[in-house]
């Protein structure tokens, strides 16, 4: 398939930097790769892929770009629009739909058509509201046409139950979001999750992300031989510095000694 003269495009409410998915994601890629991951798997996109990323979980991407390109087509399927869709047309879901967090869609020729004919011509900065709503619309129709099941998906509105803290830390501690998010997606209240917290690691939320992300950064500088600035964006920390006055602090030395 080739693309030619496309400009990436956003459709919906605008996507938070955080690493929490608050809305269903739709993603296109025309040009470059993107490599998602949710705290156990990766899942790569390519041109002419998609997929969906699903709401209320945690989740990163980077992207790789092609010839210094990298553009997508992204739709934001928003828990009131699909509220209002869902009144409209009268559906309702089958049963609960389980799935990781990037779902790769069949890319179809009829998805790439649409993509391609409707999507591209109406960039986020202007494109008015009732235009936008009407493409994520023709969209939704199309999806659920082509992945029936993806209706239990969409229009599952549940908020997280209440789950396995110790196994959800272990997995998910790379990811750098808040306690408030944390304790939302085990199905606890800010206060709740502090107090589990405690019986479970002896020790306070922060605490314990610090460290056990520095024993991680501690394996994979000695036995791995990554370097810091391989390493310490992934490890959920906000800038090298950071990383290295932690890393010191906890151990008792550099990374920098670590690795000679």
């Amino acid at each position: 398939m080739k693309i030619t003269a496309i400009t990436s495009c956003y459709l919906g409410p605008q996507i938070s930097p955080e690493q929490f998915v608050p809305e269903h994601i739709f993603i296109f890629m025309l040009k470059g790769k993107m490599n998602g991951y949710d705290g156990t798997k990766h899942t790569k996109i390519g041109p002419g892929e998609c997929c969906m990323v699903r709401k209320n979980r945690l989740a990163r991407y980077n992207k790789q770009k092609d010839q210094n390109e990298f553009e997508k087509v992204v739709a934001i399927f928003d828990e009131e629009f699909l509220k209002k869709y869902q009144k409209t047309y009268a559906i309702s879901s089958a049963g609960y739909f389980v799935s990781d967090v990037f779902i790769p869609l069949d890319s179809t020729s009829a998805i790439t058509d649409f993509i391609l004919k409707q999507l591209p011509a109406y960039e986020s900065q202007e494109a008015t509201v009732h235009r936008t709503d009407e493409i994520r619309e023709k969209l939704l129709r199309l999806l659920l046409v082509l992945q029936p099941e993806l209706v239990n998906l969409f229009f599952d509105f549940g908020k997280p139950g209440r789950i396995d803290l110790e196994a959800y830390m272990q997995q998910h501690y790379k990811f750098n979001v808040s306690l408030e998010r944390l304790a939302y997606l085990t199905g606890r209240s800010l206060s709740a999750f502090k107090r589990d917290f405690k019986d479970i690691f002896k020790q306070t939320p922060n605490r314990w992300l610090v460290q056990r992300r520095l024993q991680e950064a501690h394996f994979l500088i000695e036995k791995e031989k990554k370097s810091s600035n391989e390493i310490y964006l992934d490890l959920g920390f906000e800038d090298l510095s950071h990383f290295s006055f932690a890393f010191r602090k906890h151990f008792g030395y550099t990374a920098t000694a670590l690795a000679i």
